[in-house]
């Protein structure tokens, strides 16, 4: 059924908040962000640069500025020599596919404000005008249509750090909508109604949302949209909206939660956590292993939520060698485990009560509810104690990817003990974790569905939360070329 089933949402959280999520959506549960723009071709620290660099003035952005590329230099001479020479959106939406993530959100347009299609509203500012001279977005979006299942999905910063329109908004203490009515909204319409997508991946700023439009916007992408009952959407369209409103939450980067939501949510972070774009003084022992990206992946679907993983490529269009080798490993081990990972929901428990790194789904079936116990620890030990799974005559236990029968038993307490298959005979990718599976427990009742639409913000036990640096302020520097080509629009 479709996701609005006929009924038409009011531009009010309320209204917007009780459009059911669209199955496809929870169902996924991991997909890939890719942050790519101008600041792809410094380089340098993370995305954020031309921020470090001209708004906070770090001196080390202005060390590196002055002594690769000389005095006199702005933001807006990088840009032609983002080249995307060896950009290939079909290879780039294969090796996504083959990752085993079930959709993509690309940033059509970051802080910067250099729009990566070439939109009406970014004169002179897009990579059709300058550097590729290619509508990239439309070109992953076809590459991935094409020749994939994948669904397509778009990152859309709301503001621009140096647009003197947003400046002058932000100076009248958002009393004014300038820059929203002549770039922000007429930039979301453009991309949903040119390219489609099932994702808008909304990136806030000061200001609620009232002064972004974004009810009236989610309204229309809800009711009227090409993608009406398919789209999702995040929380991020205002101050007052962050973790509180739209289709599912992310609260913050690497948003951790460590306790059941009310809400679906989804964790973003990036293979390298120093920075979502491409740098090129990354070192090999700062790049998450694929170890901790399975256990992150595993623990996050246990509790409910999606798990989004950032690679950034090259200015050249190439993702980067040590971050495509991530996303084969996490294919391998979900080419044997999905099965624990797609299409499940939260069980009764998520870790297990007394081996560690444990994490348990459950998904339902022709003959009542499978339980998956993903164990992450322990693998070079001789047998597995499980405490929260409760076994009777009826149980099975089986382990993804093994043919043979797994041998078991129970201590007189009740824990099942699971004889482990000798290290030789464990399915390919069994070192970085393996999957048991549960049937007929005593205790595998089916959990309530804890992802529905509900208004308000939730209630967290603990989350580990990595904030973002502050915004600009009205003072801070812009760039006399910028504020040119937007006043001559």
């Amino acid at each position: 059924m479709a996701a609005g089933g006929g009924v038409r949402y009011e531009p009010t959280w309320e209204s917007i908040d009780s459009r059911p999520l669209p199955a496809w959506y929870d169902n996924a549960k991991f997909g890939i962000f890719i942050h790519w723009g101008v600041f792809s071709v410094p380089s340098y620290g993370s995305e954020w640069f031309w921020w470090y660099w001209k708004g906070e003035k770090r001196q080390n952005y202005i060390d590196f500025v002055k002594n690769n590329y000389g005095p006199g230099y702005t933001y807006a001479d990088f840009a032609p020599q983002f080249h995307a020479t060896f950009y290939n959106a079909t290879k780039w939406a294969k090796t996504f596919e083959t990752a085993g993530a079930q959709y993509v959100v690309l940033t059509s347009k970051h802080h910067e404000g250099f729009t990566m299609w070439p939109s009406n509203y970014s004169w002179n500012w897009n990579a059709m005008a300058v550097g590729p001279h290619r509508d990239l977005v439309g070109e992953l979006s076809d590459a991935i249509r094409r020749s994939t299942s994948l669904r397509f999905g778009l990152y859309h910063s709301l503001f621009e750090w140096f647009n003197p329109l947003y400046q002058q908004d932000a100076a009248n203490k958002f009393s004014t909508q300038a820059f929203v009515k002549m770039k922000t909204m007429p930039e979301l319409y453009e991309i949903v109604n040119r390219y489609k997508p099932d994702v808008i991946w909304s990136d806030g700023a000061p200001g609620s949302s009232t002064y972004w439009n974004s009810t009236q916007f989610i309204a229309w992408l809800y009711n009227d949209s090409p993608v009406k009952d398919t789209v999702v959407t995040n929380d991020r369209w205002g101050d007052d909206a962050m973790c509180k409103h739209g289709g599912f939450l992310t609260c913050d980067d690497r948003f951790t939660p460590t306790h059941l939501l009310t809400r679906k949510w989804e964790d973003c972070l990036t293979i390298d956590p120093w920075s979502w774009g491409y740098r090129r003084d990354m070192s090999m022992n700062e790049v998450l292993s694929v170890e901790t990206l399975i256990s992150t992946l595993a623990s996050t679907v246990s509790y409910g939520g999606n798990m989004l993983l950032n690679v950034g490529p090259t200015s050249d269009g190439v993702i980067p060698p040590v971050f495509e080798e991530r996303l084969l490993q996490i294919g391998q081990w979900l080419a044997v485990n999905g099965e624990a990972i797609y299409g499940t929901q939260v069980w009764i428990a998520q870790n297990d009560t007394i081996t560690p790194n444990i994490w348990y789904t459950a998904k339902q079936s022709g003959r009542g509810l499978d339980v998956y116990a993903i164990v992450l620890a322990g693998l070079d030990k001789d047998f597995i104690v499980l405490g929260v799974p409760k076994v009777g005559n009826d149980s099975k236990v089986s382990l993804l990817g093994y043919e043979e029968a797994v041998e078991w038993d129970t201590l007189s307490t009740g824990e099942l003990v699971v004889t482990m298959p000798r290290q030789q005979d464990l399915p390919y990718g069994a070192q970085w974790g393996v999957t048991l599976k549960l049937r007929f427990l005593m205790n595998a009742v089916k959990k309530p569905n804890t992802a529905k639409p509900t208004a308000g913000k939730p209630v967290l036990k603990k989350a580990k939360k990595f904030r973002r640096p502050a915004l600009p302020r009205k003072e801070d520097l812009m760039e006399p070329w910028i504020k040119s080509s937007f006043f001559d629009l």
